[in-house]
């Protein structure tokens, strides 16, 4: 962590005056739980050990000045404009939020801040949701503001549908605000009541990014988005005060499947049977049935390669390689999909050996060399104090 402040508040010197105060959020992993989040189902994510560092310190007038390490350049906003357009550029996630915050009647002040991200860009770990909360938090807190997190990962979700334009659902932002280390987090996105679920120590998550790039707003993932709804239309007609595809039962799906288009079907399907593995999985994980766990994430690989179809050829690679390998409980791709990251849930004393044969073995198939990261459960955003 040493190295992260020392290089944060060297640029940050370079750039501005001022002591700053830091800030990180985290990036997410999704155990299980996919495109269900904007269905308003189940989702289980849990917090990773890469994330969004800001660095922030006031300022006397309604500018904010935010340098990006990462890109390195400067962007100002103006908080007295009320009406900002889209730039289609890393600073519409900073925008976004801050527009969201104060139409929400946070009075925010003036600052400088500087941005560096560790979770890698396009992979599927939610950049994104860590950069909005992060600076929504840090903008909040030196404010003086008080800060509800489950209310910033709502405002941080509004910025990216409504300003930035990827339909993205609560999940990503909600975890980021309220991880806890240790423990995934089974969220109910319509009530966003939530329960803490344990992650024992004796296993490990390790993610590869396949190194196909994905961006929501630019994929499938609004497809899918608008496909769900025509299945809620085409469903109230029979199923009255039907709201989304959470409301729709196994049983519902048997009895009305031929009222469905067979794409719209395969959707429904998934979305079905998916918010159903969640309640397993939940149930798995507070007995300790890591077994049952890792099947039930090979059952939602399969749901989403099939039903949802939104793998592609290399995440279906990482997941096949991944399959019987010693110490392996389960796999499955991550994230909206179409490329991005495998999450694997692996016993820990079995994870160097997983790693090297599932780098050579994809390289060999692929041609790329995939990026494979290992964490635990994370803590949620807050303040970071220098020792």
């Amino acid at each position: 962590m040493a190295n992260e402040f020392a290089e944060i508040q060297k640029i940050f010197h370079q750039q501005f005056r001022g002591t700053p105060r830091f800030y990180r959020a985290p990036g997410r992993v999704n155990l299980i739980g996919e495109h269900t989040d904007y269905n308003d189902g189940l989702v289980m994510p849990a917090a990773i050990d890469f994330y969004t560092w800001v660095a922030i310190s006031p300022r006397e007038d309604r500018k904010l000045f935010v340098h990006s390490l990462n890109f390195s350049e400067t962007v100002e906003i103006d908080l007295a404009n009320e009406n900002p357009k889209p730039r289609k550029h890393w600073s519409d996630y900073v925008q976004g939020v801050v527009l969201m915050l104060q139409r929400a009647n946070h009075p925010l002040r003036g600052a400088d801040i500087v941005i560096r991200g560790d979770v890698p860009i396009g992979s599927g770990l939610s950049s994104s949701a860590a950069i909005e909360v992060s600076t929504g938090f840090a903008l909040l807190d030196i404010a003086g503001l008080k800060i509800d997190r489950a209310e910033l990962a709502k405002l941080c979700r509004r910025a990216e549908n409504e300003f930035v334009g990827a339909q993205v659902g609560i999940m990503d932002q909600f975890i980021s605000a309220c991880g806890h280390q240790g423990k995934a987090l089974m969220l109910d996105c319509r009530s966003l009541e939530f329960k803490l679920l344990p992650v024992p120590s004796a296993v490990s998550l390790v993610i590869c990014n396949t190194m196909i790039r994905h961006e929501h707003s630019k994929s499938g993932y609004n497809t899918r988005r608008e496909e769900c709804s025509e299945a809620v239309r085409l469903l109230s007609a029979v199923l009255p005060g039907i709201r989304a595809l959470r409301d729709v039962t196994p049983q519902d799906l048997e009895r009305l499947s031929s009222l469905l288009p067979p794409v719209i079907l395969r959707r429904v399907r998934h979305v079905v049977t998916e918010d159903a593995r969640v309640e397993r999985a939940a149930a798995a994980l507070q007995r300790d049935d890591l077994a049952t766990f890792g099947k039930l994430m090979n059952e939602s690989h399969r749901s989403l390669r099939d039903d949802y179809q939104v793998s592609c050829r290399e995440l279906d690679i990482a997941v096949e390689l991944a399959a019987g390998q010693p110490g392996v409980y389960g796999a499955r791709m991550t994230g909206g999909g179409f490329g991005g990251c495998t999450i694997n849930l692996v016993a820990s004393d079995s994870v160097e050996n997983f790693k090297r044969r599932l780098a050579e073995g994809y390289e060999q198939k692929t041609g790329l060399s995939p990026e494979i990261f290992v964490s635990s459960a994370a803590e949620g955003v807050g303040e970071v104090k220098q020792e």
